[in-house]
């Protein structure tokens, strides 16, 4: 815009109005008011409505008419996070990524994370551009502040990406796609170490098309992403830089969606990381980033900014989002082919599914069972031995204890285990201890007893199990409650829920399924439902993730979306259910195992059935799927929702009593996970005052009550000191120090 256009702007809106100024004329001004909202809006609008080329004219402008640096004047007027997102706005691309890497890496530690996305993400030209404004900017080389300010590998990738020599996009050497694929495969998963130069070698300098062909191939010679590869065969921040790399060279509009979602989901909110990406790919492709977020996430970046920010900052982030895209059904461009790429591969891909828990090598029936009886007889039960043995038997090897333990002594070891344990843990056991079929048509009991149901559970069951298992469990239901399956669903359950839960209790082609799928979105609801229970009810998981391919393709919509907009209720979750199993299944088990224990309170009953159910199936790759998403290991988050419990007295002196139940529990959950962790033992007295660490337990006894919160187990041990046990508040966390309490001490896996 014509710069007289732009001072006639500047003195139109309130950045250079009366206000401003008056403060420019007098800076004692500042003492006496603060800017009004009306002033904090108007910059706002007026930033956020010019792209970058335009705020540079508006800086020189402001220079010109007032001698003052624009930018200072807005840190001057400013505050917090609004300041820095501002500020930010302000400064050119290549000035804001230098701003950026200088703050990374300077001070005492390095935010290895912020070096990782930024050197990860961009083009040579923006590479160089870079380098360029730090040297103009700070007088120094990046290349020589980065290789001081971090080692070995990840130092070594880092320049490479400083270089800004990657080939340009358009560049294939169709000749060396195979024999790329197989050098990575020969520099990890067919050695025993890895080669990491042929790593930073051929992911540094090799073209984003070309490496996507590689990946392809790679995909096919070793039936496993190359993303997988890396988690196994690398580690630490060089594992991240990698797996940045990678998802960059994939998409970088699906990269950034997850770095915005990790960026505000949980407590808290990463908003340097969010300022950062919402003002560098706000005129790049800020389209195609809200996308892969709503594809990903299930829901808009508008509406997660919109919950997790507030004030003048929250509208800004908003304005550079540009729109809620859970209003719209259909794809852009990129966001489509990425969909469309994502049901391939899943279609594709031949995932080993792992369980946590094996065949016991060194397995005596009858001495279990002796060890068993021992344990829960006499005064007082050795939870800890009936842990340890059971989460490390297979289910098979739990079945033959409960006849040894019948032959050799002439009792029911299910009908014990119940009379010594109580609560969770004794649920959690006696789910152990059944078969796989009668775990489950527990559990559909139990859903569907009682006032109310739960339909949760009924969906989780019904949609994630086999023809094989339906079949099995259907016989175990009739054979324990003399009441066929279906008929138990239609008493409990009515309307298209029942028939579709009754479809899926009932143990082609793909262009057939799309079209009719297709078709269904345009029909009315009754004709539409049909449709979708004939389809999704009834096709194989490999037939519906290419049905649901080739769906984007030929609608350019997105199965879950129409799934949303068109269906409500129960039968909207069954159907959404289907969909993400169908798609990762493990992933849809991390999800279901997260909502079962954030917030306050823990599902018990859903952590139990998921834990026991899957132990021998897919926990492990369920455990890399939570990882993955939440940032967190199943194993912590456990650790956190059960163990830390409470077992108050009325006084400090020493009592007799149980441990408490749901830290057992939770030692069980822990020990299908980690077999190899110990627990803890249980004892029939209590003690004030700090007793250490139990060096065969790992638990500490602490004079201890807290009053706050959401700590995890590992701060609470290492914060508390001898000072915290006479009554006073001595951590950094404010823990009020009244009661006894239990506190798990995470043992080194």
């Amino acid at each position: 815009c014509p710069l007289d256009w732009i001072k006639r702007e500047l003195f139109k809106r309130s950045l250079a109005s009366s206000y401003f100024t008056h403060y420019i004329k007098n800076r004692t001004a500042k003492q006496q008011r603060a800017p009004q909202r009306s002033d904090k809006e108007a910059i706002l609008d007026l930033v956020t409505s010019r792209n970058n080329a335009q705020r540079q004219e508006i800086r020189s402008a402001y220079k010109s008419l007032y001698g003052k640096d624009l930018i200072a004047d807005l840190k001057y007027e400013l505050t917090g996070k609004f300041e820095r997102l501002i500020a930010s706005l302000m400064l050119p691309p290549a000035y804001h990524d230098a701003k950026e890497i200088k703050d990374a890496i300077k001070g005492a530690g390095t935010d290895e994370k912020c070096l990782i996305e930024i050197l990860a993400s961009r083009t040579n030209e923006q590479i160089h551009s870079l380098v360029e404004a730090y040297k103009d900017a700070y007088g120094r080389d990046v290349e020589q502040d980065v290789i001081g300010d971090t080692s070995g590998h990840f130092k070594k990738m880092l320049i490479v990406l400083l270089q800004g020599t990657r080939e340009e996009d358009g560049v294939v050497h169709a000749d060396l796609v195979e024999e790329d694929a197989q050098a990575l495969y020969a520099a990890g998963e067919e050695q025993w170490g890895t080669d990491e130069a042929i790593f930073i070698m051929l992911l540094g300098n090799r073209s984003v098309t070309h490496l996507q062909l590689v990946f392809d191939e790679y995909q096919k010679i070793t039936e496993k992403s190359i993303e997988d590869s890396i988690k196994s065969e690398l580690s630490g921040d060089f594992e991240r830089l990698m797996l940045a790399v990678v998802q960059c060279i994939r998409s970088r509009a699906m990269f950034f969606a997850r770095r915005l979602y990790k960026s505000m989901k949980g407590l808290g909110t990463a908003d340097n990381t969010l300022i950062r990406i919402m003002i560098s790919r706000s005129e790049i492709d800020m389209l195609d980033i809200r996308e892969c977020f709503r594809l990903r996430y299930d829901k808009s970046l508008h509406n997660m900014i919109e919950d997790d920010t507030s004030g003048e900052y929250k509208r800004t982030l908003l304005k550079l989002c540009g729109g809620d895209d859970d209003v719209a059904g259909e794809f852009f461009p990129e966001a489509a082919q990425i969909a469309y790429k994502m049901w391939e591969i899943s279609a594709m891909s031949k995932v080993q599914l792992r369980g946590t828990v094996h065949p016991y090598a060194e397995f005596d029936p009858g001495s279990d069972a002796q060890d068993l009886r021992k344990a829960m007889k006499g005064f007082g039960t050795d939870e800890d031995t009936i842990i340890d043995i059971i989460a490390r038997r297979s289910n098979d090897q739990r079945q033959v204890i409960r006849q040894a333990f019948k032959s050799l002594l002439g009792r029911d070891l299910m009908a014990d285990l119940k009379s010594e344990l109580s609560k969770n843990l004794c649920r959690l056991i006696l789910g152990l201890m059944m078969t796989p079929p009668e775990f489950d048509a527990k559990m559909m009991r139990k859903a569907m007893e009682g006032a109310g149901t739960d339909e949760h559970a009924l969906i989780e069951i019904l949609v994630t199990r086999s023809n094989q298992d339906i079949q099995a469990m259907c016989e175990a239901y009739q054979e324990a409650y003399k009441k066929s399956l279906e008929d138990a669903i239609h008493s409990d359950t009515s309307g298209h829920f029942c028939r579709i839960l009754v479809s899926l209790a009932q143990v082609g082609c793909y262009w057939l399924a799309v079209l009719a799928l297709g078709d269904a979105c345009n029909a009315d609801s009754d004709e539409m439902m049909d449709k979708f229970m004939s389809i999704l009810c009834t096709r194989s998981f490999p037939h519906l993730r290419r049905v649901f391919q080739e769906f984007v393709r030929c609608t350019n919509k997105d199965i879950e979306l129409i799934i949303k907009k068109e269906m409500s209720g129960d039968v909207k979750n069954v159907m959404l259910a289907i969909v993400r199993s169908v798609k990762n299944q493990p992933s849809y088990f991390a999800d279901r195992l997260y909502k079962a224990m954030k917030g306050l309170g823990t599902d018990d009953r859903a952590l139990i059935r998921i834990m026991v159910s899957r132990s021998e199936i897919d926990l492990f790759n369920i455990r890399k799927e939570f990882k993955e998403t939440h940032d967190a290991s199943l194993h912590d988050f456990i650790q956190v929702e059960a163990l830390v419990v409470s077992v108050p007295l009325l006084s400090s002196a020493a009592a007799s009593g149980p441990c408490g139940l749901c830290m057992n529990e939770a030692a069980v959950c822990v020990n299908v996970l980690y077999p190899v962790v110990s627990h803890c033992e249980c004892t029939s007295s209590f003690w004030s005052g700090w007793r250490g660490t139990e060096r065969s337990t790992g638990f500490c006894g602490v004079h201890a009550q807290l009053s706050c919160s959401g700590i995890s187990p590992v701060h609470l041990t290492s914060s508390l000191s001898a000072q915290c046990l006479t009554g006073v508040e001595h951590c950094d966390r404010k823990c009020s120090i009244t009661g006894l309490y239990w506190l798990y001490h995470q043992n080194p896996l």
